[in-house]
């Protein structure tokens, strides 16, 4: 009784999560909307034992894939009112690509047929002495290893092509170069700081002290004068 009001609950909000997503004006409510639905979503992997499955949809697809669509969309300046000056003009051409992509669906389920074997595999029993993380990684790393290295390929190769697509050059930016910071001359000296003692105590000062200032010349003129009208006197 409680699991089932317990997936209806999950059920609902994930589906009023998912309209609000794309019915949403602001896009930073829709990613936070997805996130609440992720979690109800994790909610029915619970709910049908698949703890697994469950905890990868929070820890990658809330804490990872999410979360960077929300950085992303806030540290974007879009201006968003241009953005909704072309609806109007092709809202037809959206609404003729939806109302195809409605009919295929509706083909799709009118035509669905169930399995013979569906139910026997849906009452199948669970294995024995492992946990369900152990079953799915055996299932996993034995029978689908090869194709799950391949999708570990594809994804490798769509990240390097989306840093090539995104970088631009720069003119005027200083790079690392290791071949000079290996070539130069000179020694760079480490000093052990003894605790309490200061770098000024040490002799180390950075930056370095601006010299100190020559003592000016006194002149002695004024004394001279005294001097000539004292010996002019004495003449």
């Amino acid at each position: 009784m409680i699991a089932g009001l317990a997936f209806y609950l999950f059920a609902a909000i994930l589906i009023a999560c998912a309209t609000m997503v794309v019915t949403s004006r602001n896009p930073v409510h829709s990613v936070l909307y997805l996130i609440l639905g992720f979690f109800n979503a994790a909610g029915l992997f619970l709910l049908a034992g698949a703890e697994f499955l469950a905890m990868i949809l929070v820890i990658v697809y809330v804490g990872a894939v999410a979360v960077l669509f929300l950085f992303v969309v806030m540290m974007l300046d879009i201006d968003f009112a241009k953005m909704r000056e072309g609806f109007q003009r092709y809202a037809p051409f959206g609404a003729v690509v939806g109302g195809i992509l409605f009919l295929e669906l509706l083909m799709v389920m009118g035509t669905w047929q169930f399995s013979g074997d569906a139910a026997e595999l849906r009452l199948s029993p669970v294995p024995g002495g492992v946990s369900n993380t152990v079953a799915l990684g055996r299932v996993l790393y034995t029978d689908y290893v090869f194709l799950f290295q391949i999708a570990g390929l594809i994804l490798l190769v769509a990240m390097m092509g989306a840093i090539v697509l995104t970088l631009r050059e720069r003119p005027g930016t200083r790079r690392q170069v290791i071949e000079d910071q290996l070539a130069r001359e000179g020694k760079v000296e480490i000093l052990s700081v003894p605790s309490g003692k200061g770098i000024r105590e040490l002799g180390i000062y950075r930056p370095l002290p601006k010299p100190e200032p020559a003592p000016k010349q006194v002149s002695h003129g004024h004394g001279h004068g005294h001097d000539d009208h004292g010996h002019g006197g004495h003449h």
